[in-house]
């Protein structure tokens, strides 16, 4: 879906020689977090635990100068999230941007503000692809889930997304608490006409790592939903296509996290902090670039944050000697700070790393039925005032 073949795109000629000696591709997708402001209070939000401490939300100027040096780069995709994008009154702006410079043009949404003025609007400027969040296929654990009253206003949006001709994409986070109604979760994306459904199990950070215990699925939870979902993928076929993505708690390898440090993605946040994955700005002794004061190309790559966990150079044992290193590049490094302390060490998911009993004793708690409540800390719902104080107490 991509505006231009990434496969026949190379580095800028006018960037230094050592980034051409250094084999780096362009940052083929791009990541605007146009603001952490939103109206849910999701406990699975990917958005830092912190976001509260962040300020001074780059400009209109600002977004348009990230997209065309990011454009010039070679970024062919350009991702539009949040917090709630639509919040920016300024979007139709950015998406008539970007479409003008050749991206392709993705909106990540909860549907809060997408009512029919601006989908026509951001149809006229050029909008390729919206993927509408879902919490739960009921308005009860969807509402609850998000802190919110939306599962209505998200059903109409679903029909207003089809009556502008986009692409029906729907996303729900999988988790313990609604994983035993996958099926349910599926037959709303039917009824809705969806094209697509992301079932993207919980990764476990930001705030999903605060509330884990009540989130990780167990393991026969995870083997049934499986089930359920391959069935409904031979009964209706390419009619919607399905993407059911396992936890990574529960594999013995980690995934190339966002297909490498550095290799792909390039997120900017609100206050323009250049990240190579929307979580990496909370690992310690990394200097994060801002847009405002490095021109794109030079963040992606000359900035020694995008450049210290590139390729394998940086990995400790048992990483260095594995022959699939190469595969998985050591996994994720914010997982690895999270769960063992240290960004350069072996991703505590891999059966390898000398802390992946980390991982196995957060596993072994999931596969009880119920946990007591004085064995589990209370759901905290994503919000500026949980940001301040899981920020205060962390400062303790």
């Amino acid at each position: 879906m991509n505006a231009t073949d990434p496969g026949l795109l190379t580095a800028p000629a006018s960037e230094p020689s050592s980034a051409a000696d250094r084999a780096i591709g362009p940052p083929l997708w791009l990541l605007l977090e146009l603001t952490y402001r939103c109206p849910l209070h999701c406990v699975f939000c990917y958005n830092p635990v912190d976001f509260a401490a962040t300020e001074n939300e780059l400009s209109t100027d600002d977004w348009l100068r990230v997209l065309r040096e990011a454009r010039a780069a070679g970024s062919v995709q350009c991702g539009f999230s949040g917090g709630e994008p639509m919040l920016r009154d300024d979007l139709e702006v950015l998406v008539a941007e970007a479409h003008r410079l050749g991206f392709y043009t993705n909106l990540l949404t909860s549907g809060v503000g997408l009512d029919e003025a601006r989908a026509r609007a951001l149809r006229e400027a050029g909008l390729d692809h919206i993927q509408l969040s879902f919490q739960d296929s009921t308005r009860e654990l969807n509402d609850f889930l998000s802190h919110t009253r939306t599962f209505e206003l998200k059903r109409r949006v679903a029909h207003t997304i089809k009556a502008h001709g986009w692409p029906m994409v729907m996303n729900c986070v999988i988790h313990r608490l609604n994983i035993d109604y996958i099926d349910q979760i599926i037959e709303l994306a039917l009824e809705l006409g969806a094209e697509y459904l992301e079932l993207a199990n919980s990764q476990y950070y930001s705030w999903a790592l605060v509330n884990r215990d009540h989130l990780l699925p167990s393991r026969e939870q995870i083997e049934l939903a499986e089930r359920v979902t391959n069935e409904y993928r031979a009964r209706f076929g390419e009619r919607i296509r399905i993407f059911f993505v396992v936890p990574d708690y529960y594999e013995t390898r980690p995934k190339k996290c966002m297909n490498g440090w550095g290799n792909v993605f390039l997120t900017v946040t609100p206050d323009g902090t250049a990240l190579p994955c929307h979580t990496a700005r909370m690992l310690p002794g990394l200097a994060f670039p801002n847009v405002r004061d490095m021109a794109v190309a030079r963040i992606w790559y000359d900035s020694e944050g995008f450049n210290r966990f590139r390729g394998t150079g940086w990995m400790k044992e048992p990483c260095r000697s594995c022959p699939e290193k190469e595969k998985d590049l050591g996994g994720c490094r914010c997982q690895a700070f999270m769960l063992a302390g240290d960004a350069a060490v072996a991703d505590p998911v891999c059966d390898k790393s000398p802390a992946h009993g980390v991982v196995t004793a957060a596993v072994e708690r999931a596969q009880s039925a119920e946990l007591r409540p004085s064995q589990i800390a209370p759901l905290v719902f994503r919000g500026p005032a949980e940001s301040k104080r899981l920020i205060a107490e962390r400062g303790r």
